[in-house]
């Protein structure tokens, strides 16, 4: 995988939200080298106090991670390459720097990838944690099965609730939708989600709409 993937993000871009158009040059397609660390569901659990994460924050990351393990599980059981404990803990990171930013502003992606990176030193699992938000290139499931499963698995919780994708971005043009700008940000966030969810799909060989994916458990 190409490290400065981590790193070319889009320029001053409204917070929690992507950019209308990118020029960015994809990254090679995401590979997880054995000598990476991948921590384990309880390191990235404690991490959570330590960045003094909300509880209800708290509870969506559990979520989320259940939803990515078990899309991940899926996939390999269809005989996909997955390395599912990588994936976890980037979904149980995803919204690590959350918290902080309701608090004192910035982008959460941007500075939970630097935290996860730092945390963790492997940039499969900060890469996941940079782009759940939106992922600013083709996205093409085979070569980006990691960062695409945490963006969908996201998209597929509201709050503490597995749900649907139209009800999440509804709930998302409610809370956030305060301008014409942000509610085409929105609009656009939502329409990549159905993409990911056909293309993810597609490769599984399974109709994830029409799946039950949060009954999977942390490995």
């Amino acid at each position: 995988m190409n490290k400065t993937s981590l790193i070319k993000t889009p320029d001053k871009p409204t917070p929690g939200y992507p950019p209308m158009e990118s020029t960015l040059i994809p990254p090679m397609p995401v590979t997880i080298d054995p000598a990476w660390g991948v921590p384990s569901a309880e390191q990235c659990i404690a991490w959570w106090d330590d960045y003094q994460m909300f509880e209800n924050i708290k509870a969506h990351s559990m979520l989320v991670a259940k939803v990515a393990v078990q899309a991940s599980t899926l996939a390999a059981e269809a005989g996909i390459d997955v390395d599912i404990p990588t994936i976890q803990a980037s979904a149980l990171l995803h919204d690590i720097a959350k918290s902080y930013c309701i608090l004192h502003s910035g982008n959460h992606s941007q500075i939970g990838a630097a935290w996860a990176m730092q945390l963790t030193g492997n940039p499969a699992i900060a890469m996941g944690v940079l782009h759940h938000v939106f992922w600013p290139f083709e996205p093409e499931a085979d070569k980006y099965f990691l960062p695409l499963v945490i963006s969908y698995a996201d998209k597929r919780v509201m709050h503490d609730s597995f749900t649907t994708l139209e009800k999440r971005f509804n709930d998302l043009k409610v809370r956030y939708g305060k301008t014409e700008k942000i509610k085409q940000r929105i609009h656009k966030t939502f329409e990549q989600a159905l993409v990911l969810e056909d293309r993810l799909g597609k490769l599984i060989g399974v109709d994830l709409n029409a799946c039950s994916l949060d009954c999977g458990r942390l490995v």
